[in-house]
């Protein structure tokens, strides 16, 4: 960022592969695995749409449309059974009364009966859209088909991409010759950047789906740079600066004055903070200031 930092700190992205999943887990996935899933913000569905008689397909014959199809299923089928169970719990607490007040019993009830109905009627509930308390009643219940999902087609060499019909919000499908991008990220960076500009290829897989990935979760990176460190972080899309400051240091949080925003390529283009400084190219926000993507940001404050 100009003043050449001895450390540069990256925004991290992890990626959790799962085994075990896909048609041979009878409709019902196990307690260990639903954990893990429920874990996740979103899902990444890679689907096989090679042939290759060495490894053959679990189901005995390659149609990406199918399993998609198979593997949604689950997700709902899982999904219908924890609100089943929620609303019994609800009828429940209804029928013998309690602490809780009763219309908050009938409000939940209502919002899971909504699910229910879409979820029976084979609607993934990322396609239902929820008020602002339905979400924060819904926290913690890790519900699979309310997750985004990145749908990768993983296709042979020089294969076309299958017509895949995928309707869905908070959705996206893509292909990727992954056998390929193993290859290419194996060799020197030079060598890999020349076989990319040969296949077409605009930017590395990996890159690729991070993008995507950011896209459908709502995030976006911004940047803090020091005379030491540069780092990376991560924040929701519609983001203030007051929010990200926060995530810097509570003290900075508390302390908030002004924040000082510049792109990061403006700034790689000026040289230096200074730099930008002096030519007037640092803008001063306040706190609801809505922070953009690549922004670099300094935080006033005081303590």
């Amino acid at each position: 960022m100009g003043s050449n930092p001895e450390k540069t700190i990256f925004a991290q992205v992890t990626y959790a592969d799962i085994a075990g999943l896909g048609s041979s887990t009878g409709g019902v996935l196990s307690g260990q695995l639903l954990n893990q899933l429920s874990q996740m913000d979103g899902l990444l569905h890679v689907v096989r749409c090679f042939e290759d008689p060495n490894v053959p397909h679990i189901s005995g014959s390659t149609d990406p449309q199918r399993d998609i199809e198979t593997m949604d299923g689950e997700l709902l089928l899982n999904d219908l059974l924890t609100v089943e169970r929620k609303i019994e719990r609800l009828e429940d607490e209804r029928r013998k009364g309690g602490s809780r007040d009763r219309t908050l019993i009938e409000r939940e009830l209502a919002l899971f009966e909504r699910m229910q109905t879409a979820l029976s009627e084979e609607q993934p509930l990322r396609d239902v859209e929820f008020t602002n308390d339905e979400e924060h009643t819904l926290t913690g219940f890790g519900l699979l088909t309310k997750k985004p999902i990145l749908v990768l087609l993983n296709l042979g060499e020089d294969q076309q991409a299958p017509q895949i019909e995928y309707p869905h919000s908070h959705s996206a499908v893509v292909s990727l010759q992954a056998q390929l991008e193993m290859e290419i990220a194996q060799l020197p960076a030079d060598e890999g950047r020349i076989f990319l500009e040969e296949y077409g290829i605009s930017e590395s897989g990996m890159v690729r789906i991070i993008h995507l990935s950011y896209d459908l979760l709502g995030l976006i990176s911004f940047f803090t740079t020091t005379e030491d460190e540069v780092r990376a972080w991560t924040i929701s899309l519609g983001g203030t600066a007051h929010e990200a400051s926060g995530m810097i240091h509570s003290d900075i949080y508390k302390g908030f004055i002004r924040a000082e925003i510049i792109a990061w390529d403006k700034l790689v283009m000026l040289g230096s903070l200074a730099e930008a400084r002096a030519t007037g190219n640092l803008r001063l926000e306040g706190k609801d200031y809505v922070l953009q993507d690549g922004e670099v940001m300094q935080v006033r404050f005081n303590i």
